[in-house]
């Protein structure tokens, strides 16, 4: 028998309050979504939420920091045998972030969370560090990678960390705005494979 079961299911709540706040916040907004509401949709008492969550900006808080997360957030620590892949590993990472781009309800959050990043500085700082900064520094660390192993041309790997992300972003915020007028993104769907193609053959050796 397990020596503790109320952590698990202390964790699992939580999970549940962040997975509902994540839906009603898309769909309705961060305004009109109410610490009630998110404890209604969990099935638990509002008083009981407290116990995860001190208010509904931390939640918010803890939701933009799952949407922000990189692609690669789990693979970090083997980011060295990852690009030494070269073109595979940018595929990939790109690959990931197309389906974060077509993901409903990650699309109507990163839609939600472009209106509040102007009016929450915590909001801006988390979205510097977790998406920013950390992208950026674990794409620097590949392309140092790939440079030292000849897969690439020689360059300051933060350039080229941002030349490479840049696009997917603007890819990303493009898709996200034509949706938003519900006109249709077929025609750019292949934008982050070619976006792939066209940037490795500017860089390999």
């Amino acid at each position: 028998m397990p020596e503790n079961t109320t952590i698990p299911k202390k964790s699992n709540t939580k999970q549940k309050i962040i997975k509902a706040s994540s839906t009603l916040f898309s769909e309705h907004g961060y305004k009109a979504t109410s610490v009630r509401k998110i404890a209604s949709e969990v099935g638990i008492r509002e008083s009981a939420l407290y116990n995860h969550f001190k208010n509904k900006e931390e939640i918010f808080l803890c939701v933009a920091k799952e949407i922000f997360t990189t692609p690669f957030s789990e693979e970090n620590r083997d980011i060295k045998e990852s690009a030494l892949k070269g073109k595979v590993f940018l595929q990939k990472f790109a690959m990931q972030y197309k389906l974060l781009t077509f993901d409903k309800n990650n699309e109507n959050m990163f839609r939600l969370l472009m209106i509040e990043l102007f009016q929450n500085k915590e909001l801006r700082e988390q979205f510097m560090n977790e998406f920013h900064n950390e992208n950026i520094k674990m794409l620097s660390e590949a392309f140092f990678v790939m440079m030292q192993n000849s897969l690439i041309r020689s360059a300051d790997p933060m350039m080229v960390a941002y030349e490479f992300i840049s696009t997917l972003f603007y890819i990303r915020l493009q898709i996200t705005l034509l949706r938003f007028d519900s006109t249709p993104t077929t025609t750019l769907s292949t934008q982050f494979e070619k976006h792939v193609e066209f940037f490795w053959e500017s860089i390999k050796v």
